[in-house]
């Protein structure tokens, strides 16, 4: 999504500050050596022949050849180490904002874990994190191995059917993130992105606030029709939203569905024209995804109700 950072290079938090830092050493590094090895092999074809005796002295051959990479590889290899280790050290005696994900085919569930009034706030494909505090992923695919991966924030995490592995990471300023799936999950593996939503504590706390409000009435007929819609279609089945009647687990939850950065794990920007074209025509969108096409099932007026309500959710 446009405006959304995804770079190791591009760091949002003290662990992707150390990352990005080896990433310049090794850049810089091989540069370094790169431009060193085409000095020698210019020298070796155009130079005189001085330099030609040096660079084929026995002296030259194993210092450059042995001595150098066993100097400089045993070198990075304790620094990558070191870094390593100091991407594990935590603030002692911190709670952390525990969040769990769980990867699906081909989509993101997420769960606020000790918020809400039945123990976990649920939502999906967007993760909401205050700036500066502390927050612990626990991670799980739900069918298939997913991986994630917020560049600016950490490195990559494997998600493993019937594991949890957990990752602790801090951003220490506000924007919005982008992340993937790096483990290659299926059809639409390539579609399956999230944002990460960086906050200041004021604002995450009203964010919280505001998922924690049930939908408002209907204000105009069209929306109203739009809310019959999706309950006579069956969507309720698969999607809950909260403070409805409606309460599906099988597909990610709609709840303030228009509040979203995107649609879809980041395939679409978030309107209601994207709505009504994902609804419409989500295989040719999401190849393989687990929600049915409804361009045969709902005529022009509804696809526009439907997707006008679920706009309104916010």
């Amino acid at each position: 999504m446009s405006g959304a950072e995804q770079s190791v290079l591009s760091p949002y938090g003290p662990d992707a500050a150390l990352i990005a830092d080896l990433a310049w050493l090794l850049f810089v590094g091989g540069t370094a050596i790169f431009l060193f090895t085409m000095l020698c092999t210019g020298l070796s074809v155009w130079g005189g022949d001085r330099a030609r005796r040096l660079l084929r002295s026995r002296r030259f051959i194993l210092g450059a050849g042995a001595g150098f990479p066993i100097v400089v590889l045993s070198a990075l290899l304790v620094h990558s180490l070191l870094v390593s280790n100091a991407l594990g050290q935590r603030i002692a005696g911190e709670a952390p904002l525990r969040i769990e994900i769980t990867g699906h085919q081909f989509w993101w569930e997420v769960r606020y874990l000790g918020l809400g009034p039945e123990g976990a706030l649920v939502t999906a494909n967007e993760i909401h994190i205050p700036v500066n505090r502390e927050v612990e992923l626990l991670v799980a695919a739900g069918d298939v191995y997913h991986a994630l991966w917020v560049p600016s924030l950490h490195g990559k995490i494997d998600m493993v059917p019937g594991r949890v592995n957990r990752l602790r990471l801090r951003a220490d300023r506000t924007g919005t993130l982008r992340g993937q799936c790096t483990e290659f999950c299926g059809t639409s593996h390539a579609f399956m992105a999230f944002h990460v939503v960086v906050q200041s504590a004021e604002g995450w706390q009203q964010w919280l606030e505001r998922q924690l409000l049930p939908p408002a009435p209907p204000a105009t007929a069209e929306l109203a029709l739009g809310r019959e819609v999706f309950g006579a279609a069956g969507c309720g089945g698969c999607h809950a939203i909260r403070g409805t009647e409606w309460d599906g687990r099988l597909g990610p939850d709609l709840s303030q569905l228009g509040a979203r950065v995107s649609l879809a794990a980041g395939a679409l920007a978030n309107h209601r024209g994207t709505l009504a074209g994902w609804i419409a025509g989500t295989q040719d969108i999401k190849p393989g995804a687990n929600m049915p096409a409804y361009n045969t099932v709902l005529n022009g007026p509804e696809l526009r109700a439907v997707s006008a309500w679920l706009e309104s959710l916010r």
